[in-house]
């Protein structure tokens, strides 16, 4: 979609959306390839054990269609919600691409989820149908008769008590399907967000949400796709960082991408991986970046030979970019996005869009800005609330069922962020902190990002988290949950030297006044540090 101009200013101004009156991504990721090329590999499934099948564009294609008809069926129609709840597997993209065809709102769902955020999910999207294994039947035996309006679960396990097997479903249906006719406003799919306050919201997206992504993902990966390309994220694909920045764009251009599921990120595993499959682009998550670096010698003992690697999600820091230029010799582009309206600012290195510290810029076909609480822009350096401007085809349609937070999202044309940062004079967005994170201390505004990276420069320090503690004199005080590494002995002298470490390098009002020890640090399933329970418990 972006055209090979290597001037960022040039590009931008060039660039123009041209998305079709009539698309359907599950024709576009599948069936465009399989009726030219059947036999183009679409993803290379690795197992536990370490076996790997190929998997064609003819089976992906052949396994939606017999999947939506046996969706139909069994009463599924345009519009209603389809949940998966699966890891990393071929039937994750078959399921996304037969629901597409139908019409039908696919619903992906977090394997880490536990019953509660489950039925949650199910209840308030009136779920009508739900695909499965065997650990989610055990996870929804109890919520079962909570989701009243769930008529039919397939599991690829095998069948159970309230569960069809999914293989002999399939069995049974035509390989003959004609998708439905849809637009880029034709509602597909829905992604709860992780909200920091009340429950989550169900970002509801049409069709364009995948040409929408498309600029963002061909940017930080310097102009993907180029020959040889080969995709993994251990991002898990019920979020939007693994199944709209890595798996369903990939499959858009025909490039295979590699599935294996994690229930828990190992750097030794992520680097094997890497080599073994000779994965030529990823997608890395910055708190998984900073667990990379405790491998030792990775270099010496694995062949990675990764062409691009993007991470975003979270604020990547000097520290990490540095370090990953040394280990994988390339730039680390980091990107910027969230569920609402994700990859909206990138960087790239072949470009020359790269600043260690800074999310990059706006991709070209998004109009980004930093704005005040009327809506105006800021001028350069100055803080406030990173923006989109509508329309824009990767912007949500809705929250489903909730208009009062969605009339909230906006200011005007502008839909907030609820995240705080600054552009400098040179066009770069820097990423300060979600609202709720950026700390206030004797009258300064801190952001957590600059302290992290600098706590993790000490040779002691895995992984670190700050937040900000109340205080009744200073309003917060700057707190830090700190993970060290192996041999590492905490304690007073440790906790004294590390804030030492920071009022050197940063300012006296930044480092933390208090240091906490902890054995792991909280996470989400999409790998960002769930700084809520921090606060409470601090």
């Amino acid at each position: 979609m972006l055209p090979f101009i290597k001037d960022y200013d040039a590009l931008y101004a060039k660039f123009r959306w041209d998305i079709p009156a009539d698309y359907n991504m599950g024709v576009d990721v599948c069936d465009k390839w399989a009726d030219r090329e059947p036999d183009r590999v679409a993803i290379i499934n690795v197992h536990a054990d370490g076996r790997a099948d190929t998997i064609t564009f003819g089976w992906l294609k052949e396994t939606s269609n017999r999947l939506a008809n046996a969706l139909r069926a069994h009463g599924v129609k345009r519009g209603d919600r389809v949940a998966i709840l699966l890891p990393q597997a071929p039937e994750v993209a078959a399921a996304h691409v037969a629901i597409y065809k139908l019409a039908a709102i696919a619903l992906p769902t977090a394997m880490l989820f536990g019953p509660d955020a489950i039925s949650y999910r199910l209840q308030n999207s009136g779920a009508k149908a739900l695909i499965t294994n065997a650990q989610g039947l055990e996870k929804i035996s109890s919520i079962r008769a909570d989701a009243p309006e769930l008529k039919l679960v397939i599991s690829v396990d095998g069948a159970g008590e309230y569960a069809q097997d999914f293989h002999a479903l399939l069995a049974r249906a035509s390989s003959d399907f004609t998708p439905e006719a849809t637009t880029p406003d034709t509602p597909g799919m829905m992604i709860y967000t992780s909200g920091t306050t009340g429950n989550p919201k169900g970002a509801l997206h049409g069709h364009r949400v995948l040409p929408g992504h498309i600029p963002g993902v061909e940017m930080p990966h310097d102009f993907f796709p180029q020959p040889g390309d080969r995709f993994w994220t251990p991002a898990d694909w019920a979020w939007a960082g693994g199944l709209l920045d890595a798996l369903l764009p990939s499959l858009h251009h025909g490039v295979a991408v590699v599935a294996r599921p994690i229930t828990k990120f190992d750097p030794e595993e992520a680097y094997a991986l890497m080599a073994k499959h000779a994965v030529r682009n990823t997608f890395i998550p910055p708190t998984a970046l900073r667990m990379l670096r405790s491998a030792k010698n990775p270099k010496g003992r694995h062949d990675v030979r990764l062409r691009t690697l993007g991470s975003g999600g979270e604020s990547l820091g000097a520290e990490t970019y540095e370090w990953g230029k040394d280990v994988f010799g390339l730039t680390i582009n980091e990107f910027y996005g969230q569920t609402e309206c994700n990859l909206v600012l990138a960087s790239c290195a072949v470009m020359g869009v790269s600043r260690p510290g800074a999310i990059g810029k706006p991709v070209p076909g998004h109009r980004v800005a930093v704005i005040d609480e009327s809506g105006n822009v800021v001028t350069p350096g100055t803080l406030g609330q990173i923006a989109v401007k509508r329309p824009d085809p990767v912007m949500f349609l809705e929250y489903w069922g909730n208009p009062d937070a969605t009339r909230d999202k906006f200011v005007g044309d502008w839909m907030l962020t609820g995240d705080q940062g600054m552009i400098d004079d040179e066009g770069y967005v820097h990423f300060v902190g979600r609202d709720d994170d950026v700390i206030t201390s004797s009258g300064y505004r801190i952001g957590p990002g600059e302290i992290e990276d600098c706590l993790i420069r000490h040779p002691a320090v895995a992984l670190a988290a700050v937040i900000g503690k109340p205080d009744p004199v200073r309003t917060e005080i700057v707190k830090a949950f700190v993970v060290l590494k192996p041999g590492q002995v905490a304690g007073d002298a440790l906790a004294a030297q590390l804030q030492d470490f920071v009022k050197t390098r940063l300012a006296a009002h930044e480092y933390p006044r208090e240091i906490s020890f902890i054995e792991q640090m909280p996470m989400t399933t999409t790998g960002k540090i769930i700084r809520r329970l921090l606060r409470d418990q601090a």
